[in-house]
């Protein structure tokens, strides 16, 4: 039982990195209908914005590990969400009449240019995160084993999750995001700023991305400019598997993929668990084409 509950725990944790990255995608979609292939990406120039932030400033001497690490995100947030309108105004609205076929072509197209860049920039070689920055603690709980790093991921996943779904559903801004997923034309006669409204779907998803990486560069302590394939493929499938263009569905998607394949290397192979997590998305989508919540990101505003 106690592996059982070990297991599950690091599940939610990278489950919760799966989430945010996931949320991305399903915005993109909910919106425009359209798959950011680059996304992926933009978590990895998270995860080195983060190093290089990191190991420049020097801020955890200056102000201590914990604000440090607050700073560090909403600067990687920022930055990234910058990375994000520029994506947006490059890459996508000049093709937002254009066949699908242009944009996705498109997407593939920054996908690589990011990939290379940071390659470029920063060499093919791993790098390793500074490993002083977090106190060397853990809960300790009827033999769990819970290092303080893997807490902060999962609270902080959590609490964006759930703040991100407040705005979404609590808002006037995400009552327009949502107007907007469900019909642009309709929007555009109440009023509503579809562009403005695109632009901040380009600011929210890559800045959660952005933060994934920086997640993923603090609990696995290394990053290298080809992690973003595998993280955004597993992203969107956590994705499709929620339901694409259903927030909710994006979290819950994330989590269970998380949780599945840490129970399928712990009881099956480690080398099986990427095949594992596919199969189990096969397996609902067999059941439900539409994902397990569905489509829509609302069905009235």
């Amino acid at each position: 039982m106690e592996e059982f509950l070990q297991q599950f725990i690091n599940g939610l944790t990278v489950g919760g990195i799966y989430a945010l990255i996931a949320l991305g995608y399903t915005m993109v979609y909910g919106v425009l209908k359209l798959i950011n292939f680059a996304h992926g990406d933009l978590f990895t120039i998270g995860a080195y914005l983060g190093f290089t932030l990191l190991t420049s400033f020097g801020l955890a001497d200056k102000i201590g590990p914990f604000a440090a690490i607050a700073v560090l995100a909403l600067m990687v947030m920022g930055l990234v969400a910058v990375i994000g309108i520029v994506l947006e105004r490059a890459a996508y609205r000049p093709l937002r009449n254009s066949p699908r076929l242009s944009a996705v072509v498109s997407a593939l197209g920054a996908s690589i240019f990011f990939q290379n860049a940071v390659m470029l920039i920063y060499g093919a070689r791993f790098h390793v995160y500074p490993q002083n920055l977090l106190p060397k603690i853990a809960l300790n709980v009827f033999g769990l084993y819970v290092p303080f790093v893997k807490i902060l991921v999962l609270v902080a996943s959590v609490a964006m999750m759930v703040g991100l779904y407040v705005f979404i559903q609590r808002t006037t801004i995400g009552a327009a995001i949502r107007a907007a997923a469900i019909d642009q034309g309709a929007a555009k006669l109440v009023g509503i700023d579809v562009n403005g409204v695109i632009t901040l779907v380009f600011v929210i998803g890559p800045a959660l991305g952005g933060l994934a990486g920086l997640m993923v560069g603090l609990l696995y302590g290394q990053i290298k400019f080809t992690m973003g394939w595998l993280y955004g493929l597993k992203a969107f499938t956590a994705a499709i598997l929620g339901g694409i263009g259903n927030i909710p569905g994006a979290m819950l998607g994330g989590l269970i993929l998380g949780v599945v394949e840490a129970l399928g290397s712990a009881y099956i192979s480690i080398a099986w668990k990427d095949a594992i997590a596919f199969c189990v998305l096969i397996l609902i989508l067999i059941v439900r084409p539409t994902g397990l919540l569905g489509e829509r990101v609302a069905e009235k505003v």
